[in-house]
């Protein structure tokens, strides 16, 4: 650094603090202005010798600088012996999950809401726990407190306390979700104008169950009871709001208790569901389009009518667009009747609607649909073959192949007395070989071209990847708590989790998938070394973009306590300005 006198076209001289550095994509030394202390006419009425002062002032500048990059000595004792139990081994990279915490202002939200309550643990500082141990280390809450000293965050509570805090934070979450709605779209313009909705469901290591953990039809093939999870979605990517319903919930029965959630607190507008075939159903069309609303809906080519079958298999109209992969495209603008639940009878009525119907062949999923059913054909012929070694529960979608099948309804085995009149269904193979690669979508976007349309439909992969994310990545399951509050209060936290996780994909410009941009994170750890200094070991290109998106420096090989903390605390104070 150097005072820097800078003649202006006046005459006048102005007295600056600057430095200079060498740009390497530029090819040459710029300097840049440190501090700027003003004319020096006006400056010498305040100092006897203005240029003198602060040439004096820049000296202890740059003797603190010196002093900072000063190389030390640490005297290391080979004969020194590691202490037991204690870990010298820390995690860094969660500052980067710290500043978008921060940044949606999650600790602003849990501070004021205990301004109200009379308890001594802070609810912050766990959920902040929770959050980041399940982005980077997730196990079960009794793991996360074991390990909480893999953070350099104040950590004073029990065990029995994060337990306890679960119960607030179920009673928080709608409000904390709403809040952090209404944040990102300040802070980053949360586009809703399609809504994707997807289910999922949860297992959980139990025999019994209870109001909530149900057996039903489990997307892993489990015999475990379940909870069944209902995820909103923005348009690019970013999770709205999720509720949990009973693991024997129908997909379809959850959507609309989803919306009335949502549609007026959350300020939505308009908007155009995008779902899967799950979802469709005469009462969530009805009241989609009652509540000025739109939809774009996958349909069943195989459980539709023959009027719908035929001109699915009619060549007339199709438009190749691929002829390498064999694809090809039509539609019509038709109506169509759906059954609808009346409000006062509760009975079914037939109403007409308007639809646009898309239809799409490509040999890729035909040959996706035969080996798909490959597995289903194999082990209906094993049940044929022998069927005391099997059970319904292990059919995987192979019953539907086996003629004369009858169930034990209390023990789920094949009924003995039907062995000998099991045999494979070709009829039903057959129907179902003529509809391999066709796929179906309904919409009430009448007006919107075929690719416009198919291109929405293809966004759904984002939410169906968003749940592979909680199950691989996140590892929200199984889930190892037993009371309803603090399941959905582990649900919240994978939530949130999720949301910092999708931002910051977002703020890379997506460049980097969720494994990859997690495993960097864990990576960027720190061992104590002595007297507070710490060695860090890792840094790659996607830890720089990180930290370049962040305003986080990762590069440094070694730190002391004080600036590793004055790093953290600068997350914690990030502006609402970017």
């Amino acid at each position: 650094m150097y005072l820097k006198q800078s003649k202006q076209k006046s005459g006048r001289i102005y007295l600056s603090i600057a430095d200079g550095f060498y740009d390497k994509k530029l090819g040459y030394t710029k300097t840049v202005n440190i501090k700027t202390l003003g004319y020096l006419d006006v400056l010498e009425k305040q100092y006897p010798d203005p240029i003198s002062h602060f040439k004096a002032e820049v000296d202890k500048l740059n003797a603190l600088r010196n002093e900072e990059h000063k190389p030390i000595t640490l005297d290391i004792s080979l004969t020194e012996e590691l202490k037991s139990d204690q870990n010298n081994r820390k995690n860094f990279g969660y500052a980067a999950f710290s500043y978008l915490y921060h940044f949606l202002e999650i600790d602003k939200f849990l501070i004021n809401r205990q301004r109200h309550l009379t308890i001594s643990y802070n609810l912050n500082n766990i959920f902040k726990l929770i959050v980041f141990s399940r982005l980077l280390y997730p196990s079960s809450k009794k793991k996360t407190y074991e390990c909480k000293e893999m953070f350099f965050e104040n950590n004073d509570f029990s065990l029995d306390d994060i337990y306890r805090s679960l119960s607030f934070f179920k009673k928080y979450k709608n409000d904390l979700m709403l809040w952090i709605h209404n944040h990102i779209k300040e802070l980053f313009g949360r586009d809703t104008s399609l809504v994707y909705y997807d289910v999922t469901n949860y297992y959980f290591e139990i025999d019994n169950q209870d109001e909530l953990r149900k057996k039903g039809v489990s997307k892993e093939h489990r015999p475990n009871p379940i909870v069944q999870m209902g995820l909103f979605m923005d348009t690019n990517g970013l999770p709205i709001y999720y509720g949990l319903f009973p693991g024997n919930t129908n997909d379809s029965q959850t959507l609309l208790p989803m919306m009335e959630k949502i549609q007026d607190s959350y300020s939505l507008g308009k908007v155009v569901i995008v779902a899967d075939k799950g979802i469709i159903s005469g009462d969530n069309i009805a009241h989609t389009v009652a509540n000025g609303n739109g939809y774009v809906f996958s349909f069943s080519v195989l459980k539709a009518k023959k009027e719908f079958k035929d001109y699915v298999l009619d060549n007339d109209g199709y438009t190749t667009l691929n002829d390498e992969n064999g694809f090809k495209m039509k539609s019509r603008l038709c109506p169509r009747q759906i059954f609808v639940t009346n409000v006062n009878s509760g009975k079914k009525t037939l109403v007409n609607i308007d639809e646009k119907h898309l239809i799409i062949y490509s040999e890729k999923y035909a040959k996706r649909a035969k080996l798909e059913r490959a597995n289903a054909i194999a082990k209906a012929n094993e049940f044929i073959s022998e069927p005391s070694k099997y059970n319904h529960s292990q059919n995987y979608g192979a019953s539907k192949y086996i003629k004369n099948l009858k169930i034990d309804k209390t023990t789920g085995e094949i009924a003995n007395d039907v062995y000998s009149l099991l045999c494979f269904d070709e009829e039903k193979l057959n129907e179902e070989e003529k509809y391999d690669g066709y796929y179906a979508i309904v919409t009430s976007e009448i007006e919107q071209s075929d690719r416009k349309i198919l291109n929405i439909y293809k966004g759904l992969w984002k939410i169906e990847e968003t749940f592979r994310v909680t199950k691989s990545d996140l590892e929200t399951r199984p889930v190892f708590l037993s009371r309803q509050d603090h399941i959905d209060a582990h649900f919240l936290t994978c939530f949130v989790s999720l949301v910092l996780q999708r931002l910051l994909e977002n703020k890379l410009n997506n460049k980097y998938s969720t494994s990859a941009i997690l495993e960097c994170l864990q990576s960027c750890s720190c061992s104590h070394l002595k007297e507070n200094y710490y060695l860090f070991d890792f840094y790659n290109e996607t830890l720089k973009e990180i930290g370049e998106a962040l305003g986080i420096d990762f590069s440094r090989k070694f730190l002391k306590l004080n600036e590793i903390k004055k790093i953290l605390a600068n997350t914690k104070k990030c502006q609402k300005t970017q």
